[in-house]
């Protein structure tokens, strides 16, 4: 991945370096390269990486809705990164493989409810510049996931675009986690998705 980022990797030294890599092996089995892009700027890594871990911590979204909305916001930015260790986390967490396998196509995908296909269009409409998430939308979710779930929902797909959009003007890209998992790779997103 060193010759695709646009900054290259550096080396990943010091106590936090070893604390970061030994949470980096922990979660993927490996310390990702862009673990090395981040190095350059520590601040910057670990408050993206503190707020994650407090992201993960929210509990008001039901867990595999809050999965396919990250993903359908990683893919509506393009973030190959995000797709990926999602996917790969998702798995790890026991999320039904064959829908997280489908979130950048949803649209043409049958294995989804309504819920989650609304959930997913919430998080393309919040992840467009701009964001384009329509009262009806917001109303209808509002129903049936209640006030924290929904702010939950925006808070993370909002914490996504961050991350996917920093990786993508970085030109971090995947590093085939799942491919460890031997899962079948992640469809091209939807046309609507790129739009």
């Amino acid at each position: 991945m060193a010759d695709t980022t646009r900054i290259p990797p550096t080396e990943v030294t010091g106590a936090y370096g070893a604390i970061v890599k030994f949470a980096a092996r922990k979660m993927t089995g490996k310390v990702p390269d862009s673990v090395g892009v981040l190095w350059h700027h520590r601040a910057v890594m670990k408050d993206a990486m503190g707020i994650g871990g407090k992201v993960e911590k929210w509990h008001e979204l039901d867990p595999d809705l809050a999965t396919f909305a990250g993903m359908a916001a990683a893919a509506t930015v393009g973030c190959s990164f995000c797709l990926d260790l999602n996917y790969f986390t998702a798995h790890n967490r026991g999320v039904d493989d064959a829908k997280v396998r489908e979130v950048p196509r949803w649209r043409e995908a049958s294995v989804f409810t309504e819920l989650e296909r609304q959930v997913m269009e919430y998080a393309e409409a919040a992840s467009q510049t701009p964001p384009a998430v329509t009262d009806e939308l917001s109303d209808a979710l509002l129903a049936q996931l209640g006030p924290a779930a929904l702010i939950e929902l925006a808070a993370r797909v909002a914490f996504m675009n961050m991350s996917a959009r920093m990786n993508v003007a970085l030109g971090i890209r995947s590093e085939h986690f799942a491919d460890s998992c031997d899962l079948p790779p992640l469809p091209a997103p939807s046309v609507a998705a790129t739009a």
